[in-house]
């Protein structure tokens, strides 16, 4: 069992490439969810509709590694289910314990087509 605070490290982190993967319609997304967004090799991101704005983020807690995307929304935040730890998704950072972020990523919105760059 790791410790308290370790940060693992997530395999499933997309590495950058600066390219634009079309990942689904903006209708798919209601309102105030978040889902997981499937990429080629493994790879996962988490990606939310708040305030009519798409956010998105790595699909992976640094704690303990649990799905962020079924995390609890609140605001433009996400609560981890397993064990509280709370990120902005503006911008990664987690709330209850600032040393410990999580990747954001940018969302475009191109002709009803939403589009994360990698």
């Amino acid at each position: 069992m790791q410790p308290f605070g370790s940060r693992l490290t997530n395999l499933r982190r997309p590495p950058r490439e600066g390219k634009l993967v079309t990942v689904g319609r903006v209708e798919e997304l209601p309102e105030g969810r978040g889902a997981t967004v499937e990429l080629e090799g493994g790879k996962e991101l988490a990606l939310y509709r708040v305030g009519g704005e798409f956010f998105c983020v790595e699909n992976f807690c640094p704690h303990k590694g649990a799905p962020l995307a079924d995390g609890q929304l609140s605001g433009h935040s996400v609560t981890c289910d397993w064990h509280g730890w709370r990120f902005d998704l503006r911008t990664g950072s987690c709330l209850n314990r600032p040393a410990d972020s999580v990747e954001t990523y940018e969302v475009v919105i191109e002709d009803g087509w939403i589009k994360i760059r990698i």
